[in-house]
């Protein structure tokens, strides 16, 4: 996921984004215990989408 992506996405959308990303990493990390992923580059990209929203958001909030 891109930031301009996430930058055109309005605070909702993100928000419900930000709630999907989280409830899939927990998926792919139990997943991975069970020995069952096959795509563990997965983890860590969901883990960035993840950061890059929560540092978009908190660039908005600083700017207004």
């Amino acid at each position: 996921m891109k930031p301009s992506e996430i930058r055109s996405m309005s605070r909702e959308e993100r928000l419900k984004k930000l709630e999907e990303l989280r409830s899939e990493l927990v998926k792919l990390k139990l997943q991975a215990k069970m020995g069952l992923l096959k795509d563990t580059a997965r983890i860590r990209n969901v883990k960035r989408a993840i950061a890059r929203i929560l540092t978009i958001m908190r660039e908005e909030e600083a700017e207004g």
